[in-house]
C-alpha cells in the first residue's frame, strides 16, 4: 500500500473544479494541474506539510464525491447511524484523508502519468479511466479511476490501485471496528488519530 497514497494525491488536488469536462478529460487535466502546482512549489518540495495540508484541504473536493465515499465506505452501517454519527463519521473520515493525501503529495519525485485508452458507452452515467504511473527507477503504478455523473459533472468515487480499491480498503477497516466496538468507538478513534497528526 505505500504507493497508494502518492496515486491518489497526484491526481485529486486540484487547481480547479472542472465543469462539464469528459471523465478521461478530467483526469488528465486535473492530474496535469497538480504536477505542475508541485513542481513549481519549493515549499511543497521540501515537505512544508502546513503548506501541503492547506493545498489538499482547498483544492480536493472539487472532483471527489465525498458524500457517495462515505455512504459507500460504511455501506449498511450508513443506514443504522444516526444523522449526528453520519455527520461525525463525514468529518474525521474527510480529515483522514486530506492529512494522507498531504503526505504523499510531500513524496512527489517527478513520477509521470501515461493515459489508457478511454471508452464509454453513450449515455453511461458512470466511468473508469485507466492510468499507470511511471517512477523513475521502478515498476509503473496502475491506477483506475471510477468516477458517476453528478448533475452535469463527472466526480470520482473510487480509486482502484494495483486492483485494490479505496473504498473497499476502508470499508474492510472500518466494518471491523465497527462490529466489535460500534461506529461511535470508530468515530472516536478517528478523531483521536487525527488530532495527534495534526495537533489540533
Amino acid at each position: 500500500m505505500k504507493n497508494w497514497w502518492m496515486a491518489c494525491a497526484m491526481w485529486l488536488v486540484s487547481g480547479v473544479a472542472l465543469a462539464g469536462m469528459a471523465p478521461d478529460q478530467l483526469v488528465k487535466k486535473t492530474a496535469d494541474d497538480v504536477i505542475e502546482v508541485i513542481k513549481s512549489d519549493k515549499d511543497i518540495q521540501a515537505g512544508n506539510q502546513q503548506k501541503i495540508f492547506a493545498l489538499a484541504e482547498e483544492k480536493i473536493l472539487p472532483n471527489f464525491d465525498f458524500d457517495k465515499v462515505s455512504r459507500l465506505v460504511l455501506g449498511k452501517n450508513w443506514t443504522k447511524a444516526t444523522p449526528e454519527q453520519q455527520a461525525a463519521f463525514q468529518a474525521e473520515f474527510k480529515t483522514l484523508l486530506l492529512r494522507t493525501y498531504a503526505t504523499a503529495l510531500s513524496k512527489y519525485k517527478n513520477q509521470t502519468i501515461d493515459y489508457k485508452p478511454f471508452r464509454m458507452e453513450a449515455g453511461a452515467d458512470t466511468a473508469t479511466v485507466k492510468t499507470a504511473i511511471q517512477q523513475p527507477g521502478g515498476e509503473p503504478i496502475s491506477v483506475d479511476y471510477t468516477l458517476g455523473k453528478k448533475g452535469e459533472d463527472w466526480k470520482v468515487f473510487d480509486i482502484v490501485i494495483e486492483s485494490v480499491s479505496l473504498v473497499t480498503n476502508y470499508r474492510s477497516q472500518f466494518a471491523q471496528e465497527i462490529r466489535q466496538n460500534g461506529l461511535d468507538s470508530l468515530n472516536k478513534k478517528l478523531a483521536e488519530k487525527n488530532k495527534a497528526a495534526t495537533g489540533k
